[in-house]
C-alpha cells in the first residue's frame, strides 16, 4: 500500500486504522508529498480545496476547481499536477471497501459503492455548494476522529472500538452523500479543453493501448501526426511527468495486477507481459518503485489475502 505508507508520512492526517483508512484534511502545499504516478487498492475520495492543480486519471486531465470531488476506484492509475503560486489545498480519504462490506450488508444499500465501481473515476463539481459543503464537513470528523483514536492508542495501548464505530457511520453517511450526487448525474463533467491538454490525452491514450509494446517517442509521434519535439513538451507541461515515465506507470500498475491476479505466472513471464524487455531491468525497477522485489510483493499480497 505504497499511497498510504506516503500518507503516513504528512503532517495533520488521520491516523490509519489497520490499514483499512485513512485521512487528512485540508493539506497544504507540495513540500510534503512527491506527486507521483501510481495506483492502491483502496477506494479513494479526493477533495480539492484551492490552488492550482490538474488531476490526470488513466487518459483523462481534469482542471480542477475549489470544491470538485474525484472518486477513484484505486487501481487506475492518477496523479496530481499542483503548480501556480497559490497554495494547492485538499481533503482525502482512502478505505479498503473490505471494512465496510458487512456494515452496508447489513443497513440494506448494496449500492452504496456502485459511484467507485462503474462510474470509471467520476468528477463531481460542487463548487461548495450544500454537497460539496456537507462532504468537506465529513472528511473533517472522520480525520479528526482517526486522530483521537491515534492520541488515545499511544496514550493507553488499546483501541477504542466506539471510536472505530463512529468513523464507521460517518464514513457511510459520507458515502451516502457521493451515492446521492453521482445519481443525480453530477458524475459526468464536461468541460473545454485546450488544444494541449486533448493532446495529452490522446498521448495518454495511445500509451495505454500500447504500453507493452516498444515505445519511443519517434513511434508517439508518427502515429498521433505530431512533433517528437511536441509530444514530449506538451505531454510534460500538462500531466507533470514524462511520456516515460507515464509508460512505466502503466507497466508497474500491470505487474502489480498480474503479480496478484495471476500466480501462476512467473516473474519472467510477468515482466515480458508487462511490456518489459529485460528481465534485470524489471526487477531492479520493481524493488526501486516499490521498495520490495517482486517475489517478495507477491508473497506479501498472497499471504494478506488468505
Amino acid at each position: 500500500m505504497r499511497a498510504v505508507e506516503e500518507l503516513n508520512n504528512l503532517p495533520n492526517k488521520g491516523r490509519v486504522l489497520d490499514e483499512w483508512i485513512t485521512a487528512f484534511y485540508r493539506m497544504q502545499g507540495v513540500e510534503f508529498y512527491t506527486f507521483q504516478f501510481h495506483s492502491h487498492h483502496e477506494y479513494e475520495i479526493y477533495f480539492f480545496c484551492g490552488g492550482d492543480c490538474k488531476y490526470l486519471i488513466n487518459n483523462r486531465i481534469y482542471e480542477l476547481v475549489p470544491g470538485d470531488i474525484i472518486l477513484l476506484d484505486g487501481m487506475t492509475l492518477h496523479k496530481a499536477n499542483p503548480g501556480g503560486e497559490s497554495t494547492y489545498t485538499r481533503s482525502m480519504v482512502h478505505f479498503s471497501p473490505t471494512w465496510l462490506s458487512e456494515l452496508i450488508s447489513t443497513l440494506g444499500i448494496p449500492n452504496l459503492l456502485d459511484p467507485f465501481k462503474k462510474l470509471n473515476n467520476p468528477l463531481l463539481r460542487t463548487h461548495y455548494d450544500e454537497n460539496g459543503q456537507y462532504v468537506d464537513g465529513q472528511l473533517r470528523k472522520i480525520s479528526g476522529l482517526l486522530s483521537e483514536i491515534d492520541e488515545e492508542h499511544q496514550r493507553t495501548g488499546k483501541r477504542n472500538e466506539l471510536f472505530e464505530a463512529e468513523v464507521k457511520l460517518e464514513l457511510i453517511q459520507l458515502l451516502l452523500c457521493v451515492y446521492k450526487m453521482s445519481l443525480q448525474n453530477l458524475a459526468r463533467i464536461t468541460s473545454k479543453k485546450t488544444d494541449k491538454e486533448v493532446h495529452a490525452e490522446e498521448i495518454a491514450s495511445w500509451i495505454r493501448d500500447h504500453y507493452k509494446e516498444k515505445i519511443s517517442l519517434d513511434r508517439i509521434s508518427s502515429e498521433l501526426n505530431l512533433s517528437k519535439y511536441y509530444v514530449s513538451h506538451v505531454f510534460k507541461e500538462v500531466t507533470g511527468f514524462t511520456v516515460m515515465e507515464y509508460v512505466m506507470g502503466c507497466r508497474l500498475n500491470q505487474v502489480k495486477f498480474l503479480l496478484e491476479m495471476e500466480p501462476d505466472l512467473s516473474i519472467a513471464e510477468v515482466s515480458t507481459n508487462s511490456g518489459f524487455e529485460s528481465l534485470a531491468h524489471f526487477s531492479r525497477y520493481f524493488k526501486e518503485k516499490v521498495g520490495v522485489t517482486p517475489s517478495r510483493y507477491r508473497k506479501n499480497k498472497l499471504t494478506a489475502s488468505n
